[in-house]
């Protein structure tokens, strides 16, 4: 809001007249989003990277309701059997079909990928914006304990709950995602210790608005880039993560698939010449992870473009 004098911003922040809300601007913030949204079109990869996305999920949960395997009864008679017209990319040391069994390990690594993405993020989120915003000792505490948490090393915690719990998709994501919100929660906290000096924000603390209201209404919605972005990270490195868990023998157990689980089992018999039961769940992996990672830069560069627009 400006003085109608000087021309100059106001030192209201953008107060309404009755001091209530923060005046928007509403054709403005469109502008700057459709600026990103274009700045995202132009990027071929970005363009490359969505399309990989949806293949992969319509081949992943489309693709059984066409083409339709057993995936929990073995069968031995189809044991390493080599890609043919009733069994495109073979079948794998128990029968099971590799395909078939591709679309069903997909499903699980994306569910659990998307899941870990949004619970981490949101814890994340909240906990570095209720940092970053009230400063001081609350914020020495919160990130100590974040560094507390970075400390401990993964790989040891995954054994851990591998070898007390029987490994599911709850555990997992739940597991996954105590480790995932630590970046988010510094991201965050790092927008908000400037977001906090912002005048609509002062104007909230001046009026006697409550934290809660200054943190949901004004910080995380002016950190949505960030948590975007930082969200598409995130659904790669679990679908990453995941696939090396299982690869070490820390995933779902059988019957259900995973890709990386797949690709775990297939090096089994790597010197065998049975190539169908490492590649393509190999090539899912990369692919995916991939296409992800291109999104996310994709997003990352629209939202520069978006922020000098401001």
């Amino acid at each position: 809001m400006t003085d109608p004098l000087s021309g100059q911003p106001s030192p209201l922040g953008g107060l309404t007249p009755s001091g209530g809300e923060p005046a928007q601007a509403p054709d403005a913030h469109a502008s700057q989003w459709r600026l990103m949204g274009r700045t995202f079109v132009q990027n071929r990869l970005a363009l490359l990277g969505t399309t990989i996305v949806v293949v992969v999920a319509l081949f992943c949960f489309l693709g059984p309701l066409l083409y339709r395997t057993n995936q929990t009864a073995t069968n031995l008679a189809l044991v390493n059997l080599p890609p043919s017209a009733a069994h495109p990319l073979g079948t794998d040391d128990v029968g099971y079909d590799i395909l078939g069994r591709l679309m069903v390990g997909g499903q699980s690594s994306l569910e659990i990928g998307f899941a870990v993405a949004i619970v981490s993020t949101a814890l994340g989120v909240l906990w570095g914006a209720v940092s970053g915003f009230f400063g001081g000792v609350v914020d020495a505490i919160m990130m100590r304990v974040v560094d507390v948490v970075l400390s401990i090393p993964s790989l040891f915690l995954f054994i851990y709950f591998a070898s007390v719990f029987r490994p599911n998709k709850l555990l997992l994501i739940v597991v996954l995602s105590l480790l995932a919100w630590l970046q988010p929660a510094r991201l965050v906290r790092g927008e908000t210790l400037s977001l906090r000096t912002r005048e609509y924000v002062q104007a909230v603390r001046v009026m006697g608005g409550r934290p809660r209201r200054a943190v949901l209404r004004h910080i995380v919605p002016n950190t949505v880039g960030t948590i975007v972005v930082n969200a598409t990270f995130q659904v790669a490195d679990a679908i990453l993560i995941l696939a090396t868990l299982s690869f070490l023998g820390f995933g779902l157990p059988p019957p259900a698939a995973t890709w990386g689980g797949m690709l775990s089992n297939g090096t089994n018999y790597v010197f065998d010449g049975y190539w169908w039961q490492i590649y393509p769940a190999g090539l899912m992996i990369v692919l995916t992870v991939v296409a992800f990672n291109f999104i996310g830069d994709a997003l990352r560069d629209s939202l520069e473009v978006r922020l000098q627009q401001r």
